[in-house]
């Protein structure tokens, strides 16, 4: 079986994707289109001048001649995975379309927010990880996935109470500061970076909080490497989640946390439906953050049950959205 994956993949997720297919024994391959990018200063003048008084951008265009280029060398494939199907124009997705017997779609964000008006019915099956559009559009649910290996909370020794990696949002910066300021007051030890590039403005102006050793409140342009990502994960006690504005599913942070058996301190009242849930191991915040108290970070992780956790992990989510539970 082949099957080709095509997304943006800025933080590294989709790559796990293909691991995962190619470890069953199928020919997958991945065609991320971040990695295009302008050649040149004079690629980047030209697409700038382009965008303004054209309305044309030149690095999209390049992006979807990348694709089809790919597909070309590839050939026919029997399942095509588009993420960030908002992306693609309208005719690059007929084309792709054309290489596949099944072209699916995972939506890793709502509707609300990036919209994919006139493009989805080229669709054999859209997944969504958003409450709101798979009761709105009949779209088949399905969450994020576990893609790190399980590794157990005795196996680590953290020295953090609290870490979170984000990129900017208005609504999580406000929180972010809100939230520092009653961790400082408890004496906790975190450790919060706020990652993209308006994070600028803080940079120049020098807002951010820096107390104590071990306490920091980051923000940057700059990326941090996705393989990175674990250590600062494992050196902390529990891991932050905050939504995004008009957000209704669950983020990977949370699937993060399951395969490190770390706690969750989130604002999102959906885990609640969730059967891993357990206000033990999970804090939901309330508005102004009053219900987060240090004893949260003093009782021990309760783990899930096997059964319930597999469910959640990359193995399960390839069976489903490829419908390989009988093949392979």
């Amino acid at each position: 079986m082949k099957i080709c994956i095509i997304s943006y993949d800025f933080w590294d997720y989709d790559k796990y994707i293909v691991d995962t297919l190619c470890k069953r024994g199928i020919d997958a391959h991945h065609i991320k289109i971040s990695t295009v990018t302008h050649s040149n200063f004079n690629e980047r003048a030209v697409n700038a001048l382009s965008k303004t008084f054209l309305s044309k951008n030149l690095k999209t265009e390049k992006r979807q001649k990348y694709v089809l280029d790919s597909l070309e060398k590839l050939g026919h494939q029997d399942q095509i995975l588009v993420l960030n199907p908002d992306t693609f124009d309208l005719s690059t997705l007929e084309k792709i379309r054309k290489y596949t017997d099944r072209l699916i779609t995972y939506l890793y964000d709502n509707l609300e927010r990036v919209p994919v008006d006139g493009k989805l019915h080229l669709f054999d099956k859209i997944f969504s990880f958003d409450i709101i559009d798979v009761e709105k559009h009949g779209f088949e649910k399905i969450t994020n996935y576990i893609y790190l290996p399980f590794t157990p909370n005795e196996k680590q020794n953290p020295q953090m109470d609290l870490f979170y990696i984000t990129s900017y949002d208005n609504r999580r910066v406000s929180l972010i500061k809100l939230l520092a300021k009653k961790l400082i007051n408890l004496g906790l030890k975190f450790q919060i970076m706020v990652i993209g590039k308006k994070s600028w403005k803080h940079q120049l102006t020098n807002i951010f909080i820096k107390v104590p050793e071990n306490l920091f409140l980051i923000f940057s342009i700059k990326k941090i490497p996705h393989n990175d990502l674990p250590k600062y994960y494992k050196n902390s006690k529990v891991l932050l989640d905050l939504m995004r504005e008009g957000q209704y599913g669950l983020s990977f942070r949370v699937f993060e946390a399951m395969s490190l058996e770390k706690k969750i301190i989130t604002d999102n009242e959906a885990i609640k439906g969730y059967d891993f849930y357990n206000p033990n191991n999970i804090l939901i915040l309330n508005e102004n953050i009053s219900n987060l108290d240090k004893s949260f970070f003093e009782t021990p992780y309760e783990k899930i049950p096997k059964e319930i956790y597999y469910r959640y992990t990359l193995d399960h989510w390839v069976n489903k959205v490829f419908g390989l539970d009988n093949k392979n």
